[in-house]
């Protein structure tokens, strides 16, 4: 097994993508309510470093009712928003894909462009992006450990919780097809 980024999660890991989710939605709102992001009724979501990590390597997102995000280098990184309708408008403009804030003053902000926020995958969204190439999860004493398929076999990615641990995986298949 090859060692995890030290930026990610812990986890120890030794290509395919899935469909896209969802299409663009109405509405975004901060998710104060709960202390951690979950996408559907309480489903963990893949860590912001590892979420960050994921969009680097070229995951795609089309934002969908219900999807956690968070907004990186604007001083917002520790708050969770939903999306949801009432609260952003998606609109299309000359620099891309907007998501326009009503009524989030408190955040001074009016819109950012799709590809600015980092989209938090819950854990059946990271595991659904692994497509054909998941063969399996396994619980273990010390967290989770996720086996794929790839070209040279199977390889096997270890997190604390199980959503990293598909992520951990869908960055390796990710990051394959790029070599």
């Amino acid at each position: 097994m090859a060692a995890g980024s030290a930026q990610g999660p812990p986890g120890r890991g030794s290509s395919a993508d899935g469909p896209a989710h969802g299409l663009p939605h109405e509405g975004w709102v901060e998710d104060r309510a709960l202390g951690e992001a979950r996408s559907g009724p309480e489903q963990p979501h893949v860590s912001p470093p590892l979420a960050r990590r994921l969009r680097e390597a070229g995951l795609p997102w089309s934002p969908a009712n219900g999807d956690r995000f968070v907004i990186p280098d604007r001083e917002l990184d520790e708050h969770v928003f939903l999306v949801s309708p009432m609260s952003v408008e998606v609109r299309e403009s000359p620099s891309g894909l907007l998501l326009t804030f009503n009524g989030a003053v408190e955040w001074a902000l009016d819109a950012i462009v799709v590809g600015e926020a980092v989209w938090l995958p819950s854990e059946g969204q990271a595991r659904d992006r692994l497509g054909t190439a998941f063969a399996g999860l396994e619980a273990r004493d010390d967290g989770h450990r996720c086996t794929v398929a790839t070209g040279a076999g199977r390889a096997c990615f270890e997190a604390t919780e199980p959503a990293d641990a598909y992520a951990l995986a869908l960055l390796h298949l990710l990051e394959s097809r790029h070599h």
